[in-house]
């Protein structure tokens, strides 16, 4: 046998003897523990919350100047160079902003959440605060979405940058003309998420992250949102075991009709309740994080079906146009049954 005859056999049985394997399949118990340490991700939004994102709200908030009004908002903003909006019509200090969220984490870690904070903030993205919006945890890891307005672009980096510090896998960063941001998605029941469209969400964004839902056998649901919705965190939160709160008059007909198909039971917010009321966050089956006082009947009415809500007081934060669901991203919920 001729030299380069002996180096290909040796190469070929080499690669006989150490094959590839592609089973058992990343997102597996088994490869999660044995390559990356856990059990990453999320396959729903109830299962006991184990580690969550957030960021408290420090200095990049100076960036907000009191003096320009827009006063056919009722609000604030740099309109002109599009650095920065505050939605509510006042402008609380950030040591407030910094004491609510303050007892938001503690609630937090007394749930047994452990509480992961953002590395650094990126300058001036005076909402970073909402972590929602750029992290969305799915099986076995993690998605970096691509955010819609210059005045969040620029919040990934960092968010990527603590997910690789805390050695999370990133299974995708949306790209190319993408774009997606997290109060956009939930997950249903395992292998059952829903993604709503709108100017925050495009269909190459979502198409990406179906993308990624498919390659581990989850069916994805699209919901073209009316208006100038946003987000579909603002309509639907999930907070128990095939139990979601939602505003029916923020979601269409087929989706409310699809959900009663799917086995999904909700909970309408009660007319006379402040809506902001579904932007609350599960940390278990059952019991759920929401703003104190805002909806008494909705909570009166979970009550009932026997789940328990815990208060906080968020009300400063929502100023700035997000609650506590949009200031929380789960990394690692347990499963549910």
């Amino acid at each position: 046998m001729s030299a380069v005859g002996e180096f290909e056999y040796r190469y070929n049985m080499t690669i006989k003897t150490f094959p590839s394997h592609a089973e058992p399949a990343f997102e597996e118990a088994e490869q999660q523990s044995d390559i990356w340490g856990g059990a990453w991700g999320c396959d729903n939004d109830v299962g006991r919350l184990r580690k969550v994102l957030m960021h408290r709200p420090g200095e990049e908030l100076n960036i907000i100047d009191p003096s320009k009004r827009l006063e056919h908002l009722g609000s604030y903003g740099d309109a002109e160079g599009q650095t920065w909006y505050w939605r509510g019509d006042t402008i609380p200090s950030i040591e407030e902003q910094q004491a609510q969220h303050d007892a938001l984490t503690a609630l937090l870690r007394a749930e047994d959440v452990e509480v992961v904070e953002l590395t650094r903030c990126a300058p001036g993205r005076h909402k970073s605060i909402y972590t929602r919006d750029s992290c969305i945890g799915v099986k076995g890891g993690a998605i970096v979405t691509r955010l819609g307005p210059k005045v969040r672009r620029g919040e990934e980096a960092p968010v990527t940058e603590t997910l690789a510090a805390i050695g999370m896998p990133i299974l995708r960063t949306i790209h190319g003309t993408g774009l997606m941001e997290g109060g956009s998605f939930v997950w249903l029941k395992p292998n059952l998420a829903v993604i709503g469209r709108s100017s925050r969400v495009n269909r190459e964004g979502a198409r990406q992250v179906e993308e990624v839902l498919a390659a581990q056998g989850a069916e994805a649901l699209f919901v073209d949102l009316t208006g100038y919705r946003l987000h579909i965190d603002g309509a639907l939160v999930m907070v128990d075991v095939e139990t979601a709160i939602i505003n029916p008059t923020q979601l269409p007909f087929w989706f409310l009709e699809e959900m009663q198909a799917r086995g999904i039971r909700t909970v309408e917010v009660h007319p006379g309740d402040d809506v902001g009321v579904v932007n609350c966050l599960a940390v278990r089956p059952g019991r759920v994080i929401m703003q104190d006082g805002l909806s008494p009947r909705t909570a009166e009415a979970l009550d009932k079906l026997g789940i328990e809500v815990l208060p906080v007081d968020y009300e400063k934060v929502m100023l700035g146009g997000g609650g506590i669901h949009c200031s929380t991203a789960p990394l690692q919920r347990d499963p549910i049954d």
